[in-house]
């Protein structure tokens, strides 16, 4: 194992997101893929206890059968010099110098959480935790972290958005957009930072862009307090609408539709409704 405040010992670094990697270094380190499972588990789990690990890692054995497993993996991952792992009495953790993907996003999100603008944020944690891993502790922690990511987006869009920093505040929407297209958060992030701009169109065809997919996807309309972003917006032209009498001699024009309505969305290449002449 490394030895702490030695900088000539290379770090270990454990990979979890996006896959299973295990670097001495820049060196690959290879492990069979069930002790790769114990690695990961009690990387994600530092607090948990022998019993805890092996009721996990063996769910189907006898509590003594799954303590004897553990104890046999432990056994063989000590063999190696780069073993990641530190044992105590009944706990098993990480070593002190081994750096974990996890801890970055973590360490992000809190970072955000806490009114900060961390640069390059937004590629935090953009990667699944180890992906088809199908394991019940797996995807609670997969779980878990896509959570803890989506939040953590919004929260940045929205620091940005104050900050009148409105094209990170897109970036980070965008990216929390891209994570979970069908998150009304993200969208209705993207409606505001455009509206910020004073990008009226922009504005009302990130709406129905969503609107229509949402209703496509699951029948679904968007919440009354996404339509009710748009409201200001179309106002002037409901009013305007209702103000001016029908011309019998030219076509009717059909109103400005509210956002919650059934009208068709905008296209890109034509123009938001507008009042009739």
């Amino acid at each position: 194992m490394p030895t702490a405040g030695d900088p000539s010992t290379p770090r270990v670094s454990l990979h979890l997101l996006g896959g299973f990697r295990l670097l001495h270094g820049d060196t690959p380190v290879v492990v069979p893929r069930g002790l790769q499972r114990v690695i990961a588990l009690i990387g994600l789990r530092p607090a948990a206890t022998r019993s805890h690990l092996a009721g996990l890692l063996w769910p189907e054995a006898s509590e003594e059968r799954a303590l004897s497993s553990l104890r046999t993996a432990l056994w063989r991952l000590r063999q190696d010099p780069c073993c990641p792992l530190l044992t105590d009495g009944d706990a098993v953790r990480l070593g002190d110098t081994v750096h974990l993907d996890v801890d970055e996003l973590v360490d992000v999100a809190a970072r955000v959480r806490a009114g900060e603008l961390p640069p390059a944020a937004g590629n935090a944690g953009r990667h699944d935790l180890l992906p088809g891993w199908y394991e019940d502790w797996v995807l609670l922690e997969r779980e878990r972290l896509r959570q803890l990511r989506l939040h953590m987006l919004e929260q940045l869009a929205g620091n940005h958005l104050a900050a009148g920093r409105h094209d990170e505040a897109l970036e980070a929407a965008l990216e929390a957009m891209a994570a979970e297209p069908l998150r009304e958060t993200p969208h209705r992030l993207v409606v505001r930072i455009h509206l910020a701009e004073g990008n009226a169109f922009e504005a009302v065809h990130a709406f129905y862009v969503y609107r229509d997919m949402l209703l496509r996807e699951l029948r679904l309309e968007p919440s009354p307090a996404m339509c009710a972003l748009l409201d200001d917006t179309l106002a002037p032209i409901r009013r305007a609408t209702r103000r001016q009498p029908p011309d019998p001699a030219r076509r009717p024009e059909r109103p400005a539709p509210h956002p919650g309505s059934s009208a068709p969305a905008p296209q890109r290449g034509h123009t938001a409704p507008t009042a009739p002449r």
